[in-house]
This record gives structure tokens, sequence and C-alpha cells, in this order.
């Protein structure tokens, strides 16, 4: 079943790195929480997130020596989940504008303005601003990816240790579109995560 319970989901993820090794979450249900995790907002909803998952003993062992220090939530996960920045995702303009006219939420005049304005922006940006757009807007689906899965009964454990400049051709993507954002692992907890600590929000935070 299904948890609801906001206050649970939230305030008890803890990240968990080694996993029940039997237990595999079926295609149809991972679809179902991706599905679920790219809710999540994006810049003018451009929805720059991509996936690989990784849950073949093939697959593992392709990750393995690029994950540098985590091989125990490769090796004992259901899954990896490969989150890569699109940077030229910009290209699905027309179709995400087109289903929101579709839907009723935009009409044909305004989804052409938008589709020619977007289009123009961000074709101009810089390398290194569409970066950050795509890095921000993934990490931003990737919380919501793990809340998402902690309510369908799962674990996660965020990773951003990893071999950057290996991942995207180690799984047939292009490395100059393709950036890797985080890799998620994901599967039933071998055992519970521990709590940690946070800063005193008071000490950090500013009223001006």
């Amino acid at each position: 079943m299904k948890n609801n319970d906001f206050k649970d989901i939230v305030f008890n993820r803890h990240s968990v790195r080694e996993f029940d090794k039997n237990y595999k979450i079926d295609r149809e249900e991972m679809l179902q929480i991706l599905e679920e995790a790219t809710k999540a907002p994006s810049s003018v909803n451009l929805q720059p997130w991509r996936f690989v998952i990784v849950e073949s003993d093939e697959g593992k062992d392709k990750l393995r020596p690029i994950i540098k220090f985590n091989t125990k939530q490769n090796d004992s996960s259901s899954a990896m989940i490969l989150i890569f920045g699109d940077m030229k995702c910009y290209e699905k303009t027309e179709e995400i504008y087109s289903q929101e006219v579709k839907a009723g939420y935009m009409n044909e005049e305004d989804k052409n303005k938008s589709v020619e304005r977007f289009n123009q922006v961000y074709k101009s940006f810089s390398k290194e601003k569409m970066n950050d757009i795509i890095k921000i807007d993934s990490s931003l689906m990737a919380m919501q990816l793990m809340l998402v899965a902690r309510a369908h009964g799962y674990d996660t454990n965020p990773i951003g240790a990893f071999e950057q400049d290996q991942l995207s051709q180690a799984f047939g993507l292009d490395p100059d579109r393709y950036v890797p954002v985080m890799i998620v692992a994901i599967g039933k907890a071998d055992h519970a995560g521990h709590k940690s600590t946070r800063l005193d929000v008071e000490r950090i935070t500013e009223f001006k």
C-alpha cells in the first residue's frame, strides 16, 4: 500500500547504502515512480532530465568501476537510476507545448509565441549557463524522486561521487549533450538508514 503520510515520507527519509539484494522493483512500478517524480518543476517546463535504469548484472558490472567507493549501493540495490541533463532539452519545446494545447492548458497562438521565444533564448545560452539550468532542474526532480520512492515503500541513496567524464559514454550517450547530474540507488533497505543532524536554521538565515 502506498504511503501518503507526508511527515513520515519527508522527515523519516534517510540515505541507505545497503539494500536487499534479492528484491527487484518491476519495470511497471519503476516507470510509475519516474512518472510521479517528473511532476517536479523545471524552467519553462522543458523537463531536461533523462534516465538510464541500471538493473541488470551486466549493467552493474559496467557501472561498478565508475562509481568509486559506492559499490555497496550498486551491488545490492534493485537499480541504479542514472540521471542526466539534456543540454539540448529545448529541442522538445514544440512537443511539450503542443501537449499543453491538447490538454487545454494553452491556446495555439500562445504556444507558438512560447516555442519561438524559448527556443531563441535557450539557444543563446552559453554552455556554462545551460549546464547550470539543467543541473538545477534535474536536482529538483531527483529530490522528488527520492520522496516518491519512499511513498512507494522503497529507500534511496543519492550519489554524486562518480567518474563524471565516463558515465555518459559508458552507457551509450553523447557526453557533450547528456551531462551526468546524479545517481540514485533504489531498493528495499537491508538495514535502517541512520539519522543525521542539521544546522540551526536561525544561524543560516537572514531577514532583510
